[in-house]
């Protein structure tokens, strides 16, 4: 019922919200039927090449906002690997409009989504094609992240396996895979003042701290939960 006044407020046309219901009850999410969702206060638009956002996400942005009031005192660069549709990218833009935003996707489909939502929220946001940090070059102040963290044996609900881009669920590694990827060269493309913001699986913090001890050693590293109280988040920095 929910999904169904969800539809109704996106759909006025009979026929429309008629075919959408169809495609609800065959299994399709209600956000790939309407097209969009609504991030953060702005507007995203979503397909099947990229994952839907979630509340968590969005409070991965708060939070990093926060961190980033506090750590830095001039704009900085920051760069979101692995952005799908762009979300976390356009809403940092949007609400911090005096920083310079990147993002990465090693998917054509997922940047071309990316692209066309930073258009329409009016933002300018540098887009790169690639494996998470490789494609960049130069130094950021941000590193945010909120990377496939699934594990290939772990069971999800049905509508997001059969729905949602595997590519952007499911990670080698018991889902740490992509962490790693990105704590192992990070420094490479850090400054020397630096935060890096994480999305993380519930179970996955331990593991990830152990993961930036070894990597970035003498960093600050304080694990969050979210609003269900589950470890949700990590953020990795060196604070002034």
């Amino acid at each position: 019922m929910k999904d169904i006044e969800y539809l109704k407020k996106y759909l006025a046309n009979k026929d429309d919200l008629n075919s959408a219901i169809k495609k609800l009850e065959n299994g399709e999410p209600v956000q790939y039927i309407v097209g969009e969702v609504d991030f953060y206060g702005i507007k995203i638009k979503v397909n099947k090449n990229v994952l839907i956002p979630r509340f968590e996400t969005e409070e991965l942005v708060f939070k990093t906002i926060k961190y980033i009031k506090k750590c830095f005192e001039k704009p900085i660069k920051i760069v979101d690997l692995g952005t799908g549709s762009g979300c976390i990218a356009i809403a940092l833009k949007k609400k911090m409009p005096d920083n310079f935003v990147s993002a990465v996707d090693i998917s054509k489909e997922a940047l071309a989504v990316a692209n066309e939502n930073a258009l329409l929220n009016e933002v300018d946001i540098n887009f790169y094609l690639g494996n998470m940090l490789k494609p960049l070059s130069g130094k950021y102040d941000c590193i945010i992240s909120n990377p496939p963290y699934i594990d290939y044996d772990e069971e999800i609900m049905d509508i997001v396996k059969n729905q949602e881009p595997h590519l952007a669920l499911y990670a080698k590694n018991k889902g740490l895979e992509y962490y790693e990827v990105i704590l192992k060269d990070a420094r490479k493309y850090l400054n020397d003042q630096y935060l890096i913001a994480f999305e993380i699986g519930a179970l996955q913090a331990k593991d990830i701290k152990k993961m930036a001890q070894t990597y970035l050693s003498n960093s600050l590293i304080k694990i969050e939960q979210d609003m269900q109280g589950r470890d949700r988040f990590i953020f990795i920095y060196n604070a002034r």
